[in-house]
């Protein structure tokens, strides 16, 4: 019969309860008959005993089977409460005991591990133990049973290496990698409690008999409760009266005397385990109001408060707060003023560091300045990565990024007074300030302003000089030059072109070629480039600079495109459009392959790599102006070839033509609807003679409104399209005309005849058209070459394929065969003959008439005349 038949109540709580009645009713039940030798004599000894208690025992005794559970509600009750403190103590455990019992379950799966010699177990139980004492640790001791553990692991780790030096069975994979592990772990986590591992190995006996350990778990248990009140304490009521107290509850004070034993404190329990960081910065905080602080004390606290705030935006996903960030500029500033009035203090990489914190440093005999370690630049270049991570992390259409790019006018306002004190220490020959400090920083703020319009630039600067007293003044940068952008670019990269070497100058002459090519200086832009010779070296550069170079490369073609010159323009723009990787290559966003492995590592590090959004290129923009041009190179190109078979066939934009071949395969085609629709079916009007249609087509596309100067923009591609369209005219039509009036030309392109003469000598001089120019009559006349049927263009297209199916063999059998030509000939020269290059004979020779490189690209293409051209 089952125990869960009984009167009353059926809920979960009073069923348990009972349940714990009914195994405790039968414990005593046989205790009582294990003493008394019959059941009589135990009736008589329960009715001499205490009233209460003998009744409830023997009508427990009473009830056997199935009756003993079926007990009322006013039975359970009463042994409830009488039974409650034995159960206490037996069955419940504390959250210390079971802690403990883990510690000793992980433990013996250790031990287990190493005697069958599992170490893939062991590091996982390793991993485990490390996790669990922590909550039993008291401070820097741990249980002792942890140290016996970790001691006799690592002294068995090292019989195991030792075994393995002279063993010449190797162990198998898995086992080496939890070997490895373990002696990698190990090692770091035993230095914390070396000085308890020392005791222990010293008398292993004396020190587990000992009862330090006893207490431990206690004094956890009141450290982490009391820590938070005392943070709480002093954050809300300090105010009020309150005093600062540690952990121990001992009262600190901060004095002028103590303030660098208390940085001593915390530069030593920084990166540690369980350390609080806000809890320093409150400290360091309240370190900095104390009264009187000399200006030694004030800048030491100044750069380690400043260092402990970038702390909290440690890690590669987390940034920095923003109230931290303020709060660190906030502190660099008030650092930088510090060192412009005390100008016998310095900050200087490399110098001494102050040992005894009982007394303040002096300067020395025969010196000018008192050196303090520490690196000013260093703390503005940390400043500036956590705003650009910050500006990373927020979504660029919100107001949120608005205001948060704000702040870069105050970080650059500190940049520039870093600037300024460089240029200060720099004066000093004694100082020994590297350059590269002084390049660092002005690299710095050449990156803030290089890819800013010129009027922005001059904001930017007005603001930072107002910022600095009436009388400085920067060697490099004068006040006086301020006013310029352009002088502004010219002179700091000039000046790391000449004192810096490596990234930073590469870094330089970018940066100025970008400024020159957004400002419409192409020529200046373009000859720097050339000179610099940096397409040649940039793959030897990390991939920041790679960027930087991509987008002077976009930037120096949108130039071209804005001074009418297509042609540079769709080279330059060629070699990033054309890969379909735009997005990637310029850091403004992370395209995921469909096939590609790409570990968290590698995606986090794409994604901190990527630029703040007021620094993008429109992508949008970039596609319209790569496609016009290829465009108005394409098409004029497809005429001749689909005209004159003997023609190399070759492709300008292999992106363009496909597109152009897909728009020709769709059966219906609706109105442009999108940047791409646009530009396809202006090719298509284009190819056809209409160039009327399709410069409105172009001039409809929305985009060109963000560019500068809009309507000399569409005039300029009004002309381009009005020149190009003639092009295509003559070469379409080139084989259907004996003589052709300049004045027709004029007419129908609506150009000048003047400019029709340019274009019509032009193509002749090229070899483009064979047609010789009358300047009397004013007339094109075309010389009528051979003309090829269908059957004998079709012929010849036939055999340069066959042409190059043979030589794509010959190339795949030279792989497989590693270069060997004669391979698979017979030693006695009988059957195989030779194949090698250029020994073929009969019908598998190499054609002499055409032309074997020629390819089909672009005979899908079927718009208008310019497709039947193309087809016949």
């Amino acid at each position: 019969m089952s125990r869960f038949f009984r009167g009353g109540d059926d809920s979960s709580t009073d069923s348990s309860s009972e349940e714990e009645e009914v195994y405790t009713s039968e414990e005593e039940e046989e205790k009582v008959q294990a003493e008394d030798e019959s059941s009589s004599e135990e009736e008589s000894d329960e009715e001499e005993s205490d009233e209460e208690s003998s009744s409830d025992e023997e009508e427990g005794a009473k009830k056997k089977g199935a009756s003993r559970f079926l007990q009322s509600d006013d039975e359970s009750e009463e042994e409830e409460e009488e039974q409650s403190d034995d159960e206490a103590t037996t069955k419940v455990k504390s959250a210390k005991d079971k802690r403990f019992d883990e510690l000793e379950s992980t433990i013996s799966q250790i031990q287990n591990g190493q005697k069958i010699n599992d170490w893939s177990l062991i590091a996982n139980e390793f991993d485990k133990l490390n996790r669990q004492v922590v909550k039993l640790q008291d401070g820097s001791k741990a249980p002792k049973s942890y140290i016996k553990a970790i001691a006799d692991l690592e002294d068995f780790m090292n019989e195991t290496l030792a075994k393995q030096k002279v063993t010449p069975k190797k162990m198998n994979a898995t086992n080496a990698r939890g070997l490895n592990a373990v002696k990698q772990r190990i090692r770091k986590n035993n230095k914390e409690y070396q000085t308890q591992i020392d005791a222990y190995r010293k008398d292993a006996d004396a020190f587990m008999e000992s009862d330090d350990e006893v207490a431990a778990p206690k004094v956890v248990s009141k450290v982490r409760f009391e820590a938070p009140v005392v943070s709480a304490e002093q954050q809300e009521e300090d105010d009020k009266g309150f005093s600062t107290v540690d952990s121990r509850g001992k009262v600190v004070q901060y004095t002028p005397e103590s303030i660098l034993k208390h940085l001593r404190a915390i530069i030593e329990s920084r990166g540690k385990k369980n350390t609080d960081r806000l809890e320093q910065i409150k400290v360091m905080e309240t370190l900095n109001k104390v009264v009187p602080i000399t200006p030694y004390q004030k800048i030491r606290v100044l750069q380690t408060l400043i260092s402990a705030r970038f702390d909290l935006g440690a890690g590669g996903a987390a940034q920095m707060p923003l109230d931290q960030w303020k709060a660190a500029e906030r502190d660099l500033a008030s650092l930088l003023e510090i060192l412009e009035k005390e100008k016998d203090h310095v900050v200087v990489e490399g110098a001494e560091e102050w040992d005894d914190d009982d007394k303040l440093p002096t300067i020395p005999e025969g010196e000018k300045y008192l050196k303090v370690p520490g690196s000013v630049v260093s703390l503005i270049e940390r400043l500036d990565d956590e705003l650009t991570r910050s500006l990373q992390a927020i979504d660029p259409h919100t107001s949120e990024y608005i205001d948060r790019l704000t702040d870069e006018g105050s970080l650059y306002n500190t940049i520039f007074r870093g600037l300024l004190y460089y240029e200060h220490l720099r004066k000093d020959a004694s100082l020994e300030v590297p350059q590269e400090s002084l390049n660092r920083i002005i690299q710095r703020r050449l990156d803030h302003v290089y890819y800013k319009p010129a009027q922005v630039v001059k904001i930017l600067e007005e603001n930072a000089w107002k910022q600095v007293s009436a009388e400085a003044d920067s060697e490099i940068t004068p006040r006086s030059q301020s006013g310029d952008a352009g002088k502004l670019i010219n002179i700091l990269s000039n000046y790391l072109f000449e004192n810096s070497e490596g990234i930073i100058r590469a870094r330089a002459m970018l940066c100025q070629i970008y400024f020159l090519a957004l400002h419409d200086e192409y020529y200046k832009s373009r000859d720097l480039m050339l000179t610099s010779h940096l397409q040649e070296t940039i793959a030897n550069f990390d991939i920041a600079t790679q960027i930087l170079y991509n987008r002077t490369l976009v930037q120096v073609g949108l130039c071209a495109f804005r001074k009418g010159l297509v042609y540079d323009a769709q080279n330059t723009l060629q070699e990033i459009c054309g890969s379909g990787r735009q997005k990637e290559l310029l850091a403004q966003g992370v395209m995921i392959q469909r096939y590609s492995q790409v570990t968290p590592e590698q995606e986090r590090l794409e994604k901190q790599r990527q630029l703040p959004f007021h620094m993008h290129i429109n992508l949008e923009l970039l596609e319209c102006v790569y496609l016009t041009c290829s465009m108005l190179l394409e098409i004029p190109l497809l005429a001749q070839t689909g005209s004159s078979p003997d023609v190399k066939k070759r492709i300008i934009s292999k992106t363009y033509r496909r597109m152009l071949e897909y728009h020709e395969r769709q059966i219906f085609t609706g109105p442009p609807e999108n940047t791409r629709d646009h530009v396809m079916q202006a090719s298509k009007a284009l190819a056809a003679g209409e160039w009327k249609k399709a410069t409105d087509l172009i001039h409809s596309i929305k985009i060109w409104d963000l560019m500068p100067n809009t309507e000399d923009i569409k005039t300029m591609l009004a002309k381009q399209i009005q020149e190009e369209g003639l092009r295509t005219y003559l070469f379409t039509y080139a084989p259907f005309y004996d003589t052709l009036a300049i004045a027709t030309l004029s007419s129908m392109f609506e150009l000048d005849s003047r400019k029709v003469s340019a274009v019509v000598s032009k193509m002749i001089s090229h070899e483009e058209l064979a047609a010789a120019l009358d300047q009397v009559t004013e007339t094109v006349i075309f010389r009528k070459g051979v003309e090829l049927s269908r059957l004998q263009s079709l012929a010849l297209t036939l055999s340069d394929k066959a042409s190059s199916l043979i030589e794509t063999n010959e190339r795949t059998l030279e792989q497989k065969t590693q270069g060997s030509a004669n391979a698979f000939s017979r030693k006695d020269n009988r059957g195989g003959g030779q194949r090698g290059g250029g020994q073929r004979g009969g019908r598998g020779g190499a054609r002499t008439g055409g032309n074997p490189q020629r390819q089909a690209g672009g005979t899908q293409f079927t718009g208008g005349a310019l497709g039947n051209a193309v087809r016949g």
